[in-house]
């Protein structure tokens, strides 16, 4: 028998499912040049088509924030029960909290 492999995309498949309208779709210009300001707060919502800058699928739907840029993504910090992470996700990945 062989163990059945526990990846980062392992019991993803709703997490990660697109709607029929958005499937196939590659992120928008806009949403690629996406500029975010130091203590700006976003939410994680992973776009399963692009891999590069792919948080963890626990960090779906938590919101964070920016800390700065490190190369074209930026660092978030997110609280996780008790204690505060640090990400560096790219921005396709990232949605805007307007306030």
């Amino acid at each position: 028998m062989v163990k059945h492999s526990r990846g980062n995309r392992t019991r993803s498949r709703k997490l990660l499912k697109k709607s029929p309208r958005e499937r196939g779709a590659v992120p928008s210009l806009g949403r690629l040049m996406l500029d975010l300001k130091e203590g700006e707060r976003v939410v994680i919502k992973i776009n399963s088509s692009t891999h590069s800058g792919m948080p963890h699928r626990r960090y779906q739907g938590k919101v964070g924030t920016i800390l700065g840029k490190r190369g074209k993504s930026y660092e978030v910090k997110v609280k996780l029960g008790d204690k505060e992470k640090i990400l560096i996700v790219r921005p396709e990945h990232l949605n805007q909290i307007k306030a």
